[in-house]
Order: structure tokens, then C-alpha cells, then sequence
């Protein structure tokens, strides 16, 4: 028969899932079975942490709170903390940010967050996008839509977006380095990540990434109007992770497929 006294040692495996500009997304499966609290534990990063399956308890100095896929918590570097596993093991979500990416969303003092549907489905949405190629802006910006949504007040319109979307949308059709991704464009123009994702579909009516995308199936369809064929070259200059997402963007966006459209839009010998 076990010991009752001895220290309740964690079962537990995480997988880095997606990364980015100031962020890491991890899948956290843990295999525990104790009512007891485990040995104290340092946190080692800024995160929140939501429950996809199961639940447990965490203490900390901010309380008590009994997580599961309703609630979700947050931790910060040096905080120490416990848990308990009385219904079994779990597996989790854990988005990791930089110091400076979390000060920018804000944060809440409270050991736990209510986790309303909305909250829920931008959960789902942020899995999703990390199993799709755009990492640099469509993971990105479900992820400060997830963290805003966790994390900060409600964003009111103020004076300036307008101006604020208009340098923005110059940095994305001049190429600059820093369009390569939501997290550093909103460096660049010296605002919030979450703050440019929320106003920008405000004044344009559509979210930053598939603004971005648009300018690019734009320049996509410059070149195969002007006879381009290497489609892998293409989507490689035009930042898409190989030619099939090329693809897959330039049919969402105009219901036909690059090459379909070279028959229809490419230059011919004598035109």
C-alpha cells in the first residue's frame, strides 16, 4: 500500500503545438489521479490555460479555483502553484507569451476566468488555425482575439482608427518586413496586437488576415496575368507556405484556382 504522506509527483507530457512572434501554443495532457495537492511549482512563463477535456484544482496566491472547460486560468513567471486531480487526468491548452505581449493585452486579478461560448469557439478557432500554414497572421490573430477576449476590458472606438488602419494597410502593400505577421506590424506601428486586430475589420470590414491575403491573390493574379507558370516560385515570393496554399487562398478568394485561371488570364504569344 502507498504512503498517504508522500508527495504527489505530476504525470505529465506537453507538445509544442504552434509558435510565433512572442508566443507558444502547447498541448498539456496530464495523467493524474489524487485528491491531494502536488508539491508547490513555479510557473515559468506568462499563459492562460484553457480545459479542453477533464478538470482539476489549482491553488495559488490568487485563490482556489476549480478548472475545467468553463474556466480557464492564468499564470504569471514565479507564481507558485498546486494542483489537485480528483476526477482524473486532463488535457489542456496552454498559450505562453512574452512579457510584453501579455502587458499589452492587460490582465485580470483572479484566480479563474468564466469561459462563455464565445470564449469557447475562439478556443477552437485558435486549434484550428495552428493546423493551418499562416501562423505569422492567422494564428496570431486568433490569438489575441482569444487573449483579448480572456484577458482585456472591451475595446470602444477612439479617435484615430481610421489613420491607424491606413498605415497599416500602406505597411501590407509596400511589403514591409514587419507585414510578415500581426505581432510585429502592431510593433511597428507602436500599438497593441489585439487593438490593431479589433479595429482594423472595424474600418475595413474584414479581419486583417484576409485583408493581407487579399493584396497578396491581387498580386498572384498581377503575375499570372503577366504569363507567370512556376506557381511554387510564386508562392514562395508571395509568402505562402508552398504552392497548394497558394492555391487553397487564391480559390477561397476568387472561386477559381491559379492554374484555372492562366487559361483565362495569361498573356499568349501575339497578345
Amino acid at each position: 500500500m502507498s504512503d498517504p504522506r508522500r508527495s504527489v509527483l505530476p504525470v505529465r507530457s506537453s507538445v509544442d503545438i504552434a509558435a510565433g512572434p512572442g508566443f507558444v501554443i502547447s498541448s498539456v495532457t496530464c495523467r493524474d489521479d489524487h485528491a491531494r495537492w502536488s508539491e508547490p511549482e513555479a510557473a515559468g512563463s506568462y499563459r492562460v490555460v484553457l480545459v479542453r477535456r477533464g478538470r482539476f484544482r489549482r491553488r495559488s496566491r490568487s485563490g482556489v479555483a476549480d478548472v475545467d472547460p468553463t474556466t480557464a486560468y492564468l499564470g504569471v513567471p514565479g507564481e507558485e502553484e498546486v494542483f489537485a486531480h480528483p476526477a482524473g487526468g486532463d488535457v489542456c491548452t496552454a498559450v505562453s507569451v512574452s512579457r510584453a505581449l501579455w502587458r499589452s493585452l492587460g490582465t485580470v486579478a483572479a484566480p479563474a476566468l468564466y469561459v462563455d461560448a464565445r470564449l469557447d469557439l475562439a478556443h477552437r478557432r485558435l486549434l484550428a488555425a495552428a493546423r493551418a500554414e499562416d501562423h505569422d497572421f492567422a494564428l496570431a490573430e486568433q490569438l489575441v482575439r482569444l487573449l483579448g477576449s480572456a484577458l482585456a476590458a472591451p475595446v470602444h472606438p477612439v479617435p484615430g482608427e481610421y489613420a491607424l488602419v491606413g498605415r497599416a494597410r500602406s505597411v501590407i502593400h509596400d511589403g514591409h518586413p514587419a507585414a510578415g505577421g500581426l505581432v510585429p506590424l502592431a510593433a511597428h506601428l507602436g500599438v497593441s496586437p489585439y487593438r490593431l486586430s479589433r479595429v482594423f475589420p472595424r474600418v475595413v470590414g474584414v479581419s486583417l488576415t484576409r485583408y493581407r491575403n487579399r493584396v497578396r491573390v491581387g498580386r498572384a493574379l498581377d503575375r499570372i496575368e503577366q504569363g507567370e507558370e512556376r506557381l511554387t516560385d510564386l508562392a514562395a515570393e508571395l509568402g505562402f507556405a508552398d504552392q497548394a496554399h497558394l492555391s487553397r487562398t487564391v480559390r477561397e478568394h476568387v472561386g477559381e484556382t491559379p492554374s484555372a485561371l492562366r487559361g483565362a488570364l495569361g498573356r499568349r504569344p501575339g497578345r
